[in-house]
């Protein structure tokens, strides 16, 4: 089992996009898939058609009073499962940040799931911001996907992720962390997104994937009607562009089995 933060500072960069559609692409491609959504915003469980459910998120497991497991809820698509996210994180901000293991809870919470290996892979879709649920799932990633837009300030979001790579890795909390996928998102056909994807492709070549996501319409309509690209538009741009994903994905991590 492996587990995959989806992380990036900035928001509005197809993080959230890219944790629902990518874990419903490997589902479809028979891996067992939990996504856990760790934003109190929770639009990775509404973009799955979810509403938050009193006492099914990561709350309970932070704070030390309930286990992962139990806040495990199915979605309609096999093979998918979800942790919800909902308000009450907001609120872990402070709590956490009181404790000495304020940096591992979650790491240590995940340790059950991990002996147990109900899941090939567990997506943790982190808020855009810099505070304890995303420094969380950082200790607690065995590695990142970054999702990036296809503009100006692309990089220097990169390098500010990446030097926090390296804080979370010498503070001990997780000395393996490393970035190993970084994905272009919204991609348009300019010049200026050209000569992005060529700079990120210069400066961090093989952990780049070679799937680029476009910029369309029905990506960002999807989520308002809480369904996955492959349920509002299965054969269009979108789909195929993260299918693709999901087979890259699939070559990196060779340890995944597809089942019937």
């Amino acid at each position: 089992m492996k587990v995959i933060g989806v992380a990036n500072q900035k928001g509005g960069v197809g993080k959230t996009t890219t944790s629902v559609n990518l874990a419903a692409a490997l589902a479809e491609e028979r891996c067992r898939v939990l996504l856990i959504d760790l934003d109190p915003q929770a639009n990775a469980t509404s973009a799955l058609g979810h509403e938050s459910i009193e006492g099914h998120s990561v709350y309970e497991a932070l704070l030390q009073t309930g286990t992962l497991a139990d806040a495990v809820v199915p979605t309609r698509r096999n093979n998918l499962w979800l942790i919800p996210g909902d308000i009450h994180l907001a609120g872990a901000e402070v709590e956490i940040a009181r404790q000495d293991d304020h940096l591992t809870r979650l790491r240590d919470a995940l340790v059950p799931l991990r002996e147990d290996a109900p899941f090939d892979f567990i997506f943790l879709d982190c808020p855009p911001s810099l505070g304890i649920l995303m420094t969380n799932a950082l200790a607690a990633a065995d590695e990142l996907l970054v999702p990036i837009q296809c503009e100006y300030f692309a990089l220097e979001g990169l390098s500010k992720i990446d030097g926090i790579v390296g804080q979370i890795r010498d503070s001990g909390a997780n000395p393996d962390l490393h970035i190993a996928g970084i994905l272009m998102t919204m991609y348009m056909r300019n010049n200026l997104a050209q000569q992005v994807v060529f700079e990120v492709q210069k400066h961090f070549s093989e952990a780049v994937f070679l799937t680029i996501i476009p910029r369309t319409v029905r990506l960002g309509e999807a989520p308002s009607h809480g369904k996955t690209i492959f349920e509002y538009e299965s054969n269009g741009l979108g789909a195929t562009a993260y299918r693709s994903l999901a087979k890259e994905f699939l070559k990196k991590n060779k340890q995944a089995t597809r089942r019937k």
